[in-house]
């Protein structure tokens, strides 16, 4: 080698070492870094969380902080510990510890509570449906807890999402006519669409987000409202539209230029189970499917006239029950055996494909029971293959879209006193129920909706 060569060899080597420096120096120049993907996403998308440039083989802990439209804080956390090069993939790595253990990927969502200190009772439910949760994911060092949090664990990186229910260019309508009190939700684009008229339970009021999530998949939406409003005939703690209302709200869906008429669903969940199973009974309703989650297949309260109003909430007490911190629970309210017979749906006069969702430690509803006894009615009458059921062992009542947290409790009416409803449901397996049962239920609606049904 001369000596020509022998330099040239020299100085590559040492702007390989100069540059291998370089690099050395710059990796641990960059300061930790927490990302999302996407920023901004639907209620129903996985967000993919990565913390990197972290301490390797280190514990840490990322927190979720959001605040609710009445001002309330929820929060949760995980504990992890970093790879060998100073990251953590929630899509691959596992909770040792927090509000939650294992590999869940949105974890720190559907795990979400009260921040200590807050009121009690609360349930996270979306009223405007036209702005995002707006959340702040964080990382800090150590394994801390919210009690420590303040003295332990600085924050190292942090990065805001947003999660909607409702997409870029679904339009929301507030319906206020021909007596009905509802919102519908069209899709982006000409149309026409297939659509679901849906429905909720005790509550009341008009709840939209189920809805607003339903048309940002591709489906005209109608959340309909029938007691609890102020535009509909009261006292607030009574159903005083009847059968003629339902059937109208579906025929308001049939004749919308921009709805395909002859595919149309119901959806119901609680008391809305027994309406759903009504309206596809009902003389000139011919539904394309039913969806019905942890409800009963008759009327709870007394229906003292043939349009099927109802007399007042509390009018009869008899199968209420409490647990021991004074909780009611409406379970045996809903047993087939406790409601009247005259009160219960037809239910051999069904004519479309059913899905009926039991969440298993539901304590609200005996859907169970239901469930059985309708897919008995269907078999007698020739119909079995008419029935699905989806059936999750750790779920409680409230049965939602996806990644919202469960409320195992909440405040259910302050006057004349504090009462709290038992819902049921524990937190990972009441997760993952919601998770299955929404790709389900697409599934579902995508057969009957969309698909060819010859």
């Amino acid at each position: 080698m001369t000596p020509w060569m022998r330099s040239c060899t020299t100085f590559a080597k040492l702007r390989c070492s100069l540059g291998a420096l370089a690099r050395v120096r710059w990796s641990s120049s960059v300061g930790p870094v927490l990302t999302a993907d996407p920023t901004r996403a639907l209620m129903d998308e996985q967000i993919r969380i990565r913390a990197r440039h972290l301490p390797p083989l280190s514990p840490v802990t990322l927190w979720t902080q959001m605040y609710c439209e009445d001002g309330d804080l929820w929060q949760s956390y995980a504990h992890y510990n970093t790879n060998s090069d100073g990251s953590v993939n929630l899509c691959r790595d596992a909770s040792v510890g927090g509000s939650y253990v294992g590999c869940e990927p949105m974890g720190l969502f559907w795990a979400l509570q009260p921040a200590p200190g807050g009121r009690e009772g609360l349930r996270l439910r979306k009223r405007d449906v036209q702005a995002p949760y707006v959340f702040n994911l964080s990382v800090s060092g150590g394994h801390v807890s919210p009690d420590d949090r303040g003295t332990q664990g600085s924050e190292l990186a942090s990065v805001s999402i947003e999660r909607w229910y409702m997409a870029p260019g679904v339009k929301r309508m507030e319906i206020r006519e021909h007596g009905l009190v509802g919102t519908l939700f069209i899709p982006p684009g000409p149309g026409p669409f297939p659509a679901v008229l849906d429905l909720w339970g005790m509550g009341g009021g008009l709840v939209e987000y189920r809805s607003a999530l339903l048309a940002s998949k591709g489906y005209a939406s109608f959340s309909l409202a029938y007691f609890g409003h102020k535009n509909l005939p009261g006292p607030l703690d009574t159903v005083n539209v009847g059968n003629w209302y339902f059937k109208k709200a579906y025929q308001f869906l049939q004749n919308h230029d921009q709805i395909c008429g002859d595919r149309i669903g119901v959806i119901g969940l609680s008391y809305g189970v027994y309406l759903t199973l009504r309206i596809a009974t009902l003389p000139g309703v011919e539904p394309s499917c039913c969806i019905c989650i942890n409800g009963p297949v008759g009327s709870t309260i007394s229906l003292p006239d043939a349009e099927a109003r109802t007399e007042p909430f509390e009018f009869n007490q008899k199968h209420w029950t409490f647990d021991a911190k004074g909780q009611v629970m409406f379970k045996e309210v809903s047993r087939p055996d406790n409601i009247l017979p005259e009160n219960v749906v037809e239910m051999e006069k069904l004519s479309c494909p059913v899905l009926f969702i039991v969440g298993e430690d539901d304590t609200s509803a005996a859907s169970t029971e239901n469930a059985d006894l309708l897919e008995e009615t269907l078999k007698a009458a020739d119909k079995g293959h008419l029935f699905t059921r989806l059936s999750y062992t750790g779920a409680g009542h409230l049965i939602e879209p996806p990644y919202a947290p469960n409320a195992r409790v909440s405040l259910w009416r302050v006057k004349p006193k504090k009462l709290f409803t038992l819902w049921g449901g524990h937190v990972a397996p009441h997760a993952a129920a919601q998770e299955d049962t929404w790709r389900k239920m697409l599934e579902f609606m995508d057969t009957h909706l969309r698909g060819d049904r010859g």
